[in-house]
Order: C-alpha cells, then structure tokens, then sequence
C-alpha cells in the first residue's frame, strides 16, 4: 500500500524545503510518460465517464438563461489559430448549471455540456496544442463554477435523529455527477499535464482554491472524495508552495472532527493523502511533523466512528514508528490513553494496530512502556468477549512480540500470569481456553523456575485472598449477630416504655 511515489515539481526545493519528500506515492500512475499518459481514479464509476445518466438532486441549482448553451465546432474541425478562442466559447458553455431534478428538463442542453466537457478533457489530455495563461485562468474559473458549491446536509440532519453508524448508512450519490466527474476529471488532467507551468498555474490553484477544495470533503459521494484525493494529492506533488499550507489546513479539519463534530465524511482520504506524505518524511524528523502526531494522529482515536477512518490511521501511526523507532513509546501510550472500556469492536481494532507498533518497536523502547502495556494486555486477556481475548492472546503467534516478551519475561509474565490462570480455570470460551494453555506451555519451556516462582506466588496470592475473604465474611456475620441481639434488646425496653 502506497509504495509508489509520485515525482514532485520541477524546480529544485528550496532550502527550507529540504527535508521535505522530493516525490510522493499514493499508488498514482506515473506521469513521465507524456501529456496523454492515463491518470486512473479508482472507484466503480470510472468507468462509466462517458455513459453516464442523470439522476434527481436534493438541491436545486436555477437553469441557464434560453438559448445560452451552443452547439460548437469540434476542435479538430477548426484551424489551429483558432483552437484558444474555440476553447474559451467552450468553457462559457460549461459554465451554467442545470436543474437535476427532473431528468427530461434541459435535456439537450445537458447533453450538450457534457460533450462539451469530455471534449476539454480530451484537449487538455492530448497536449495537441499548449493552453495560454488566459485560457488556464477561465478555466479554472469554469471549474470553480461547477465544484465548489454547498453540500446538502447529512441524512441525520435532515430527520433530526441521531447519527447512525456510518458503515451501515447508504452513501449518497450526488445527482450531477455526470457533469461533476468532468469537471474534476478536467481538473486532474490539468494539474498533472507536463505542458502545465506550476508558475503560472499556482496564480490560480492558490490557497482559496486549495481551501474550497478541502471543503468539499465532507462531500457524502464516495465517487467525488475519491477524485478530491487524487486531485489534491497531485497538487500537493506538484506545488511545493503549497505544502506547508496544505498540511495546517488537513491539520484543522482533524481538530474540528476529534474535539467539536466527530462527524465528517473525507477523513479516510486525507489521512490517505497523510499516508504517502509520511512515507516521504526525510531524517532527522521535523519536530512539526511529530507534533502532528501527538496532537492529531493519537486523539484520533477517541471519536466514534474510527472503525471508518482506521486502516487508514494505523498505516500513518506505523508509518511513524518505521520512520523513527524512537516514537513507539510515545504512540504505544497514546494507544493505551485512548483505549476503549465498554467498545470491543473498537478493542480489537486496537490490538490489531497495537500488533503493527510492536513489530516495529525496538527491545529498548519496548522496555519503557511493557508494564502499562502488559497490564492493559492482562486484561483483554480475560475479556468474556470471546474476540477480544482471542485477539489479544494472538499476539504471541508474532515472532518479533514473543522475542520482546521473551527478552522481559521476568516482568512480564509476573503482570499477566494471574490472567492466564483465570482463563483456564474460569473462562467460558473453548478456544479461549486452548490458546490460554498453549500460551502457558510456552512460558514453561522459556524459563521453568520463573513459571514455577509465579506459580507460587499466584498461589500464595489466591490462599491470602481466601483468608481475607474469610474473616471479612466472620466479621460480618459477627455484626449480624450482635445488630440482632441490640435490636431484640431494644424491642423490650421500646415496649415497656409505650406500655
């Protein structure tokens, strides 16, 4: 996942740029090979791009003014010479926007703009003829017509009931995407095309536009976050100005959704986008960008809805402790700050990620952090959710977990022995209680006479506890006793004094 990395601008970074990536991968087709390479977005509407119908909207947008939308020359048609001005009729055409709620409404003349756009496209794809500065600033103008709007409310919002869980709820499909995957498919061609001067282009993909683009999001269409992704991963690439600004404004919308909201659709992709940004973080590590990690990527998992958005959060964190071993600490215990009490959903989710950190966590790092860590890993271990146990006694079919616990077994097998021994003689999970003994075999073999000393301390532990429990209940049953004879006393001399 994310091991290709895409090529960065083509000016040299300056200094302050430095240990910043020179490229990034999202798993993005290289653009080396010329203007009319293919950039592929994957999602399940790609491939309908031409052969798309429209469907009805929430929202309204008011319909063009009669007679506005034109038919216009192909591009080949016309002489070279003319192909700019042709380029501009055509943006102008594109610029209205149509009302989708009724499917026969401006039929033709939708059908019009789409052909219209998938022509762009092809214009801008093909590099046949370079697009002067005033076309790239209409351009963009005509895109920023068409994508930037306001998003309909979520389906909660519009019943006043309470969220629902998100992976249950039906995405909503915005009813132009017609028309909208060609604006965006437009606007990709364009940021990643060799012929586009990042000079030039930056006057108008500037920090508003980035802001908008961002923004959109929160869009519930998979189909539109998944371009939105692609498109800002490129300019990320591809405007070195921009990157900084990019990372704060991400850096925004995280503290937003953890400490206000806890509700926004595009986290998945921009931690996605954060993903290959990480991967491309040079050494020494900037201390802004562990920060980051701190401040935004652990309190990252308090929210709900993290069983949304965390494949994606676990590569990033683990994409930190590769980077700098020295941070396994630092996230073990944001793991263990945030770690559910009552969600074992959310449980698991943890100890799959906590599995992740520990291989590549080093035996000196490892040493800081075992005993808080091996406390909290006790008591998953005698969960009576079944999964949660299983999940966490699993941890020692990872080669690399068992030589850290094997290195530490002395401190280790004290904390978690009690556990042990609970599962086998207590728990109600079968195979719970397999992997239970074969786990204690396995620390018999390691070190007999420390297996043996826990043993009997455990032994000494549970024979005390009987003991205390014993004379607690003596005690009470003493006060029983003496609190009846006190009120059969107080009975007789109650009833002499009334009597």
């Amino acid at each position: 996942m994310f091991k290709k990395i895409m090529k960065g601008g083509h000016r040299k970074p300056s200094k302050s740029e430095a240990n910043e990536p020179s490229s990034y991968g999202i798993g993005l087709p290289d653009n080396r090979s010329g203007p009319g390479s293919n950039v592929v977005v994957s999602h399940a509407s790609r491939g309908a791009l031409v052969n798309s119908s429209p469907s009805p909207v929430t929202a309204t947008p008011p319909p063009p003014p009669m007679g506005s939308v034109e038919v216009l020359p192909l591009f080949r048609d016309v002489p070279v010479s003319e192909r700019q001005t042709l380029f501009l009729r055509k943006l102008q055409n594109c610029c209205f926007l149509f009302d989708f709620t009724d499917t026969i409404k401006n039929a033709r003349d939708k059908e019009i703009k789409r052909q219209t756009l998938l022509e762009l496209v092809d214009f801008i794809q093909s590099g046949s003829s370079k697009v002067s500065e005033s076309c790239q600033e209409e351009m963009i103008k005509m895109i920023s017509v068409n994508i930037f709007r306001s998003l309909p409310p979520a389906s909660h919002e519009n019943t006043g009931q309470e969220p629902a869980d998100p992976e249950e709820e039906e995405p909503y499909l915005e009813p132009s995407w017609p028309h909208l995957q060609l604006v965006y498919e437009l606007l990709l061609r364009y940021v990643v095309s060799t012929d586009t001067d990042t000079k030039v282009a930056k006057r108008y993909i500037d920090h508003s536009f980035v802001l908008k683009l961002l923004d959109l999001f929160d869009s519930e269409d998979p189909r539109e976050r998944e371009y939105l992704k692609t498109i800002l991963h490129r300019i990320y690439g591809k405007f070195m100005v921009h990157r900084p600004f990019i990372r704060k404004a991400i850096n925004n919308i995280f503290y937003r959704f953890i400490y206000e909201t806890e509700r926004h659709s595009g986290i998945g992709e921009l931690l996605e986008i954060l993903g290959s940004i990480i991967n491309g973080f040079a050494l020494p590590m900037k201390e802004e960008h562990k920060l980051f990690l701190i401040r935004v990527l652990i309190p990252l998992h308090k929210p709900k809805p993290i069983v949304v958005y965390h494949q994606q959060l676990s590569y990033c964190i683990v994409q930190f402790v590769e980077k700098d071993y020295k941070l396994a600490d630092t996230v073990i215990r944001g793991l263990l700050k945030y770690w559910p009490v009552t969600n074992c959903a959310k449980e698991n989710l943890f100890l799959g990620e906590l599995e992740e950190v520990l291989e590549a966590t080093q035996p000196v790092e490892f040493q800081r952090c075992m005993v808080p860590l091996f406390q909290q890993i006790g008591r998953c271990l005698t969960s009576s959710h079944f999964q949660v146990a299983e999940r966490a006694l699993f941890l020692w079919n990872n080669e690399h977990i068992v030589g850290l616990i094997a290195q530490n077994r002395s401190v280790i097998l004290p904390i978690i022995y009690p556990a042990l021994e609970k599962n086998i003689q207590s728990h109600w999970n079968q195979a719970v209680h397999g992997l239970t003994t074969n786990i204690k075999k396995m620390f018999m073999e390691m070190d007999p006479e420390l297996f043996e000393e826990c043993q009997r301390q455990y032994e000494e532990k549970q024979l005390k506890s009987k003991e205390v429990e014993e004379q607690r209940q003596y005690t009470w049953k003493r006060l029983a006793e003496a609190a009846a004879e006190r009120d059969g006393g107080g009975g007789e001399e109650d009833h002499m004094i009334t009597s």
